[in-house]
Formats: structure tokens, sequence, C-alpha cells
């Protein structure tokens, strides 16, 4: 670097003057929204104006379950991926304010003593040992005449922004996580509770059977299995209290609750929440944190693309210092002892064998890849709400030929004992009403956390929940 010191300030502070009023557009691109082409609505119906559903951030709340709330909450203060996320935020937001302060002038205070001897053969011949005291303020300042501090401020802002975001992303995930497992926690609570009465159930069958076999009213092969019957059945309540437990650790994990213990409950007592109107529009995506902060990524790309052009021009800087100097420490601070400076420094670039240049071009390839990443985070939203759609009306479109399936397999469970029991059918034709009596309740319970799932799975795709209309206007 070049230093020009100037023997007064008053020659300097024209030329200051001058240099700033010129620092007033930074080079590099200004960062716009890209085009991101997409339907408007999810559907052909176009809901009217005051139907748009509003968003709710703790979704959770529209199941009306307070042991879920609880759980999301302990998740909230617990969870050990969302405290990594946190601090990543605090992290971004220290580096934004270490940005925004390389744009102001610095200040400090330096000093010193030291006593030194001169030679007495030297050319001046006046050889002795003396004292020098000093002490000065310093500043330094770089002119932000391209902008390059403004674009690392930008980008590190967007950055910041983005980290910020992320840390939503984690909270949503693990939300999400923590009510589909406690879902299926629900279901398999009802899971074990059907078993139990099946298992049950077949064990008072085969009772019967061995003392029919007793008095010669029944054969060897209907107590065989019956006895297999129900060794099915204690096997399958086994490993529904396996998967129970496996779920429960799940959630104790996610939560940060070691050895939580999750009363058993049943997923058909959870309301199912308010459907969103037809024709469902899309611009709802924006408020998605994922689509967010690939957004800000884009941004804060684009920004360095202006700190990369930026080194390619002069950079110029002020320094200065204020202060005393003397041989004895008690006339430090006298008239006679000040000295000051003022320097303009001016780093231009001559020649680097186009590394810059090359900067420059990763800076733009950076940008071109943080723009692809965002419209893909676009088209993958749209998708995840399109996918959660079509799951929740089929689960819910299902729900019906689910219990009808359930309700005629109880009325051939019913007929198939009376027959039995009648002599006219064998003990397989009952066997084969039990399992489809038990199929189909089991069913009917997993289409009920099918449909809570892909509920859970649209709050997630439209980065929150939804509000019906009369419900949003009441809250304003």
């Amino acid at each position: 670097m070049n230093t020009l010191t100037l023997n007064t300030p008053s020659r300097l502070l024209p030329l200051l003057g001058a240099v700033l009023l010129s620092a007033c557009a930074a080079v590099g691109p200004d960062y716009e929204r890209p085009a991101t082409p997409l339907p408007a609505q999810y559907s052909a119906a176009t809901p009217a104006a005051d139907a748009v559903p509003a968003i709710s951030s703790t979704w959770w709340t529209l199941f009306g379950d307070a042991t879920l709330n609880g759980l999301v909450e302990a998740a909230r203060r617990n969870n050990t991926d969302l405290q990594a996320a946190v601090a990543r935020v605090e992290q971004a937001e220290a580096l934004l304010r270490e940005a925004d302060a390389l744009r102001w002038p610095s200040l400090g205070l330096s000093g010193g003593a030291s006593r030194q001897r001169t030679s007495d053969l030297s050319a001046a011949g006046n050889g002795g040992t003396f004292n020098t005291f000093q002490l000065a303020a310093t500043t330094g300042f770089e002119i932000d005449f391209w902008g390059r501090l403004r674009r690392a401020s930008e980008a590190a802002r967007a950055q910041a922004l983005a980290t910020d975001h992320a840390r939503e992303v984690v909270w949503q995930t693990v939300s999400g996580l923590v009510a589909q497992g406690y879902f299926s926690l629900r279901m398999l609570d009802e899971q074990i509770a059907l078993s139990r009465d099946t298992l049950a159930s077949r064990e008072e069958s085969l009772r019967l059977l061995r003392l029919r076999l007793q008095g010669g009213a029944a054969a060897r092969l209907e107590v065989d299995q019956a006895e297999a019957e129900r060794a099915e059945a204690a096997l399958q309540l086994r490993e529904l209290q396996r998967q129970r437990d496996l779920a429960q650790s799940q959630l104790a994990l996610l939560t940060g609750q070691p050895g939580l213990q999750v009363a058993a409950g049943a997923v058909r007592d959870l309301p199912l929440p308010p459907t969103p109107p037809a024709g469902l529009p899309s611009a709802l995506l924006e408020r998605r944190p994922d689509v967010r902060q690939a957004e800000a990524l884009l941004a804060s790309a684009n920004a360095q693309i202006g700190v990369a052009r930026a080194a390619m021009y002069p950079s110029i800087s002020l320094t200065g210092a204020f202060g005393g100097q003397s041989a004895e420490l008690s006339d430090l601070l006298k008239s006679g002892a000040r000295i000051w400076s003022l320097g303009l420094g001016l780093d231009l670039p001559i020649f680097d064998a186009g590394r810059r240049r090359a900067q420059v071009a990763q800076a733009e390839a950076r940008q071109r890849e943080s723009l692809a990443a965002y419209q893909g985070a676009v088209q993958s939203a749209f998708r995840d709400v399109g996918d959660a759609l079509t799951n929740l009306d089929a689960a819910r479109a299902a729900q019906a030929d689910v219990e009808m399936a359930a309700q005629a397999s109880e009325r051939a469970l019913q007929t198939a004992k009376q027959r039995y029991d009648a002599g006219y059918s064998a003990y397989l034709e009952l066997l084969d009403a039990q399992r489809s009596a038990n199929s189909t309740r089991l069913r009917v319970l997993d289409n009920r956390r099918a449909q809570l799932a892909a509920t859970v799975d649209l709050f997630k795709a439209l980065g929150g929940g939804w509000t019906p209309p009369e419900v949003a206007a009441a809250a304003h």
C-alpha cells in the first residue's frame, strides 16, 4: 500500500469531502426476487376473497390435545437440534454486527515508553542516553467508495435472515415429528387395547374348544387352529407393545425428556382440524421458512457479487493519530509535546493474473447455484402441498369405506359365530371371520391416523396451519 502523508489537515478535507460525495452507488447487481412460474392455486375452484386461510404458527393446538401441546412446548425448550439452530442464529447475528462495524471508523489508543542510547561514533556525533514517552489516539477508516463494505453488510444481513429461517425449518420439522410420533403412539394404544381384547377372545375360544374336545364335540384340528390363533394374537400384542415403547422413546428424544412416560389414549379422541378451502392460493408458499431461507441465501449470494467486483477497484483508506511525545513523562501532555498525523492510503490492483476476475466468476456461479436452489425449493414446496392435499383427500374419502367394512365384518363375525354354534359351519369359517373383523378394526384406526398425519404434512407444507375465516375475523 502506498501512503501519502499531508502536512496539514486543511489539504485533506476537500479531498475527503469529494470522495465521500462520490461514494454513493455500490457496484454489483441489486437483488430482485426471481419469477417462479407456478399455478396460482391448487385447484380450479377459486375461494372468495374472505376465504383465504390465515396461517397459525401454533398449528398443533388445533388438535385440542393438552398432552400434545405439552410435548411440543417441551421440544421447544429442550430439543438439542433446535438449541443448535438457535446458536447458529446467534452466530449469524454476531457476524452481521461485525460486518456493520467495518463501515465505521475504528478508534484506538496507543502508548509506549522506551530508554535507549545512541552511539558516540555516529555521523551526528551526539551519542547519549535518553527516554522517549508517547501517547496517541489513532483512527482508521476505509472509504466505501465502490460499496464493498455495504455489499458485505447486505450479504451478512441476508445470511443472518437465512439462518433465522433455517431455525424455523428445524422447529417446524421437530414439531411435526412430535405430532406424528404422538399420533402413532395414540394409534398403537388403541391397537394394543384391541389386540388385548382379541387375545382374551381367542383364549376363551380355545378354552371352550378344549372342553368340547374332551366331550367329543370338537375335533383336534379345531383345537390346534385355535391354539395357533391365540399364539398369533399374543405375538401381535407383543409386537405392538414393542412399537409403542420405541415410539415413546422417540418422543422422549425429540422433547429432551429421557425416561418420558405418556399415558395411554385413543387416536379417535383427537379432533380433525378444519380443512382449507378449495382453490388454496399457491402464494402461501412464500410463508414457508425453507422457501424464505432459500431466497435469503440467494440475496446473500447476489450481494457477494458486488463484494467481488469491488475488489477489482482501488481501495481508499484514511488514517490519523493525535497525541504527545516527550523525553519526560511529566511533559507528555504539554502543548509542546503534541504530535499528529493524517494519512490517505490507496491500494490499486494492477496485475494479479486474473485472480480477482476469477473471484467474480465464482461469486456469479454461486449466485446461479442459489437461484436454482431457490426455484427448486419453491417447486418442492408446491409439490409438498399438493401431495399433502392428495393424501388428506384420499384418507377422508376412505373413512366411510373403512367404517362400512368394519361394520360389515362385525356382522359377518356374529353370523359366523351363530353358524358355528349351531353346527352349520366349520371352525375355519369362524376363524376367517375373526381375522377379517380384526383387520378392519385396525384399518379404521390406521385411516384415522393417516388423516391426522396428512393434516400435519399440510401444516408443515404451508409453513404453518390455517384458521377458518370466521375465527380469524373474530381474533381481530
